[in-house]
């Protein structure tokens, strides 16, 4: 007979998968142990492989729970009946409040999704698409003029490096909260992209060659960086 799962099966995974992200946050993938893991959690080491196989299915675990989270709360404010000023607000306080709580599975993702196998990677880079394009489609709903001149996306990138790296620099024991810090962000974003303007184009084909080649690393960089930073 199959042996049943523990009342608290649930809670304990979730506690392990704290630990662990804590672990990787400060000491980095590679240089962290199952060893380390256990004894973080209170566990002893056969324990946790009854939760978990291996190092790298807590990796794979942190880093899609932490985006999965993040669509969910995307999909949320879509589904409410908002303005599109509203909707981009609302997504910015949303998703800097599960930033506030997740400081170390954010990190993780940051620093350690490079250590993802290609599946997984693609996987959880598709659902970091899903993040920043429901900020870029309620960005192009507000300011239908940014989205004319293809602006949307560049926005919508600067949004993300903004908050993306926040954890860098904002002190948890300081006098700005992440809270504080998400209406800031919002008034920020809400006051500033009104105020941006399409660039002067050069006329003259060389000109324009030299400036279209000037601007694809940045082109390419944002591609790159849509999914991996949401």
């Amino acid at each position: 007979m199959a042996r049943g799962r523990a009342a608290n099966y649930d809670d304990q995974r979730e506690m392990i998968l704290a630990r662990a992200a804590e672990l990787f946050a400060c000491s980095g993938y590679p240089a962290t142990s199952m060893n380390q893991v256990a004894e973080a959690a209170g566990l002893s080491k056969a324990t946790l492989y009854h939760y978990y196989r291996d190092k790298y299915s807590l990796l794979v675990e942190i880093t899609e729970g932490h985006v999965a989270r993040l669509v969910a709360m995307v999909e949320a404010v879509q589904a409410q009946d908002l303005g599109a000023e509203e909707r981009v607000r609302q997504m910015v306080v949303r998703i800097l409040g599960e930033y506030a709580h997740a400081q170390h599975a954010h990190r993780v993702l940051t620093d350690d999704v490079r250590f993802l196998h290609p599946e997984d990677s693609e996987r959880i880079l598709d659902m970091q698409r899903r993040v920043t394009g429901g900020f870029a489609d309620a960005i192009a709903e507000w300011q239908p003029g940014q989205q004319a001149a293809g602006l949307v996306k560049p926005v919508t990138m600067l949004l993300f490096g903004m908050i993306n790296w926040m954890f860098t620099w904002l002190r948890p024991d300081g006098d700005l909260s992440y809270e504080d810090m998400a209406g800031i962000v919002a008034d920020l974003l809400v006051g500033g992209v009104p105020a941006v303007r399409p660039p002067q184009r050069v006329s003259s084909d060389k000109s324009t060659k030299t400036a279209s080649r000037r601007r694809s690393p940045l082109h390419a960089e944002a591609t790159s960086t849509e999914g991996d930073n949401a």
